[in-house]
């Protein structure tokens, strides 16, 4: 009953009428009066009049009087009965009107009011005037105020109209306060989201997460049951801050959670308080908490909050104006300082948070950092659930055998999938979505456009073929190595082959993990070399995510004897800006003759393996070449089951295999493969691609 009472109000609040008045009609205003004051009082009906003509006047007896006005000009009014004798015809009817004061006939033009007067006087009396009908001149002091206000006022108002309307673009017009003008730089920028104007996202719409959301959930139960927690004495917490990938789903979570509450919700993101002016930053900050405290009990939302809150005395920009640090500095005053902030929650949103200040993560600030990590095979099954609502599936679909092809997928990279699928069904002219667009779909997002036009010569075409047939022979009879799915030499994107393989999901990853990693890896360019003879530029981004890596076990991991147990990496990110490194040079010759033992070691490993192999390479290419894409059980009845393959049945991957659906690529597989914790550093590995030739 009481969503039904609300929503009338929200339609009466809807259909209230808008103001009469509008910020232009002062302008409309004073242009209509500046048009009617020119149609009655400056009318044009006065003409000009020479000596010559003067003079024929005053034979004619035809001048009633003669004003002189500023000692500049003569204007000369002539007699009625004049006018009706035909000698000016121009003046023959009444031009004057309404409000219009009696104008001059004609005006006269002279030098010196000295002459003028001489000139008259010496005109009357060629024509005979008396004292009694002499016509004496009058004298008048006059002011053109519009000629003052167009000269002196005008340009003034134009300058200043023209103020407000650039300083009303740069305070976000009709957006920044409301009102849009240019006391508004200074007020928050943030959407307020309450009963009138209620969010549809809840937690049903968040898929995955169960943690995360658990973790929010309390906050909003706590808003609506607070005496379920101050009875054993708990206090709500004063903010939560979500931490994880791009895509992973946080700003979605806080969308849930303003569906959820019902208390005012602000949204802003960490951009907005940053702006030209100084002290703006700050102003907003203290303009929105302000109004928080208002509505409290209530939640703030900062998105991006990297954006502001970065670690003070580490801008990259030495020396460049700390504005950015003066309203960070301000927002922990107000999310903790000395004065109260009681019922005020804020959620924060960010994936460099590495890069914060210190004293914004504290406890009393953000309480919590919610991780928000990549979703795991269940996770991905149940956000395919929620984006595939709205698209019309084949009958029989089945949404866990995409969850199994698409490990290191983020909820936005799902969501671009299932997208993508409806609209290559739809340029298909089909009715229904079916698992092929589905697997094409992948094919686009992963390794890009095919090129199937694309030039290419036999010889190059041979050499491609020779080396995606060497990743795939070493990958396969790797024990450790990720299983292949798709093996193509049909140029996709910027690589000129490709071949898609299934990494394990796992937390953790040994030194013979990622030597069969670094193996196969090399094995295009080890093939080249055994078969052809001779090396290209094909391997170019194999070479340097085998060298990222080899640098990343020494260095990192302390997977070197000779460095030893040591890990030069800095999770805090305080190096960041260092211009020296945290070990000697000495040391860096080791490293670096580790890192090329190692890449050495993976080599010959390769080398060996095609070597013991090298028929079933030779047959692999070749059908390559006649069919430029071969699928794993290919491979399977080449070389025989895979080495290793005991926990993975890829048979029942086998409609991969037959319709070439691709994996997690460079772009989308982020799990970090040999991380050992949550902070361990993001590696080369945790990029492995399937895309082999970028060249």
């Amino acid at each position: 009953m009481a969503e039904n009472k609300e929503t009338p109000k929200s339609d009466k609040n809807d259909k209230k009428p808008k103001s009469w008045f509008n910020s232009s009609w002062p302008i409309v205003t004073l242009v209509l009066t500046f048009i009617l004051f020119q149609a009655l009082f400056t009318g044009k009906y006065t003409q000009k009049a020479g000596q010559r003509e003067v003079e024929e006047m005053v034979m004619n007896r035809d001048i009633e009087k003669v004003v002189v006005v500023n000692e500049e000009q003569a204007e000369i009014y002539l007699k009625e009965e004049s006018l009706k004798s035909g000698r000016y015809p121009d003046f023959a009817e009444k031009r004057s009107f309404g409000l219009q004061p009696p104008r001059p006939h004609y005006y006269h033009t002279f030098g010196t009011v000295e002459l003028f007067q001489e000139f008259f006087t010496a005109a009357q009396d060629k024509a005979g005037y008396t004292e009694e009908n002499r016509i004496y001149l009058e004298y008048q002091k006059r002011k053109d105020y519009m000629a003052t206000f167009l000269g002196v006022i005008l340009p003034f108002l134009i300058i200043a109209l023209l103020w407000i309307y650039f300083m009303r673009r740069m305070a976000g017009g009709a957006g920044a306060g409301g009102a849009g003008n240019i006391f508004s730089v200074g007020k928050s920028k943030a959407q307020i989201f309450d009963k009138d104007t209620h969010i549809k996202t809840n937690f049903s719409d968040v898929a995955g997460l169960e943690e995360a959301k658990t973790e929010v959930m309390e906050i909003v139960d706590f808003l609506k049951n607070p005496k379920k927690y101050t009875s054993l004495g708990g206090k709500i917490p004063k903010g939560a801050l979500l931490v994880g990938p791009p895509g992973t789903g946080k700003t979605l979570l806080a969308k849930a959670v303003a569906g959820e509450a019902n208390v005012p919700f602000f949204s802003i993101s960490g951009s907005d308080f940053v702006e030209m002016f100084v002290g703006v930053g700050a102003s907003r900050v203290r303009d929105l908490f302000k109004q928080a405290k208002e509505k409290a009990p209530c939640i703030v939302f900062i998105d991006e909050i990297d954006a502001v809150g970065r670690a003070r005395g580490r801008n990259p920009n030495f020396g460049a104006n700390d504005e950015r640090e003066n309203t960070l500095n301000q927002l922990l005053t107000e999310m903790d300082g000395f004065g109260t902030n009681s019922g005020v929650i804020i959620l924060a949103a960010t994936n460099r948070a590495d890069i914060l200040d210190k004293a914004l993560l504290r406890a009393g600030r953000f309480d919590r950092q919610i991780s928000v990590e990549l979703p795991d095979i269940k996770e991905r099954e149940a956000i395919f659930k929620v984006h595939l609502r709205p698209i019309k599936l084949e009958e029989g679909f089945d949404i866990a055998f995409l969850a199994k092809q698409t490990p290191g997928f983020s909820g936005a990279d799902i969501a671009n999938v299932c997208n993508e699928a409806a609209l290559i069904a739809a340029r298909g002219n089909k009715t229904v979505v079916e698992k092929q667009d589905f697997l094409d779909a992948v094919d686009r997002i992963i390794g890009g456009l095919e090129k199937k036009n694309k030039i290419i010569s036999m010889e190059e075409k041979r050499t491609i073929a020779y080396h995606e047939a060497g990743h795939a022979t070493v990958s396969w009879l790797l024990e450790h190595a990720s299983p292949l799915l798709k093996v193509t030499i049909i140029p996709r994107g910027k690589a000129l082959g490709a071949a898609w393989y299934l990494p394990e999901e796992r937390s953790i990853s040994t030194r013979e993990h990622i030597f069969d990693e670094l193996a196969y890896a090399l094995g295009g360019r080890a093939a080249e070399e055994m078969v052809i003879g001779k090396i290209s530029t094909g391997a170019l981004s194999d070479l340097e995510k085998v060298t990222k890596q080899a640098y990343a076990m020494v260095a990192y991991f302390g997977m070197s004897d000779a460095v030893g147990n040591m890990s030069f990496y800095d999770s805090s990110g305080q190096s960041e800006y260092g211009f020296t490194k945290p070990y000697s040079e000495k040391t860096a010759e080791l490293i670096d003759s580790e890192a090329k033992k190692i890449v050495e070691e993976s080599y010959n490993k390769a080398k060996e393996v095609i070597s013991s192999n090298i028929e079933g390479l030779k047959q692999l290419a070749e059908q390559l070449l006649e069919k430029e894409v071969i699928f794993s059980e290919d491979l399977e009845r080449i070389f025989g089951k895979r080495k290793g393959d005991h926990s993975r049945d890829l048979s029942g991957e086998k409609p991969v295999a037959e319709t070439g659906e691709d994996q997690a690529t460079e772009v989308s597989q982020e799990v970090p493969a040999a991380a050992t914790a949550e902070n361990t550093p993001q590696t080369p590995e945790d990029t492995v691609s399937p895309v082999r030739d970028g060249e």
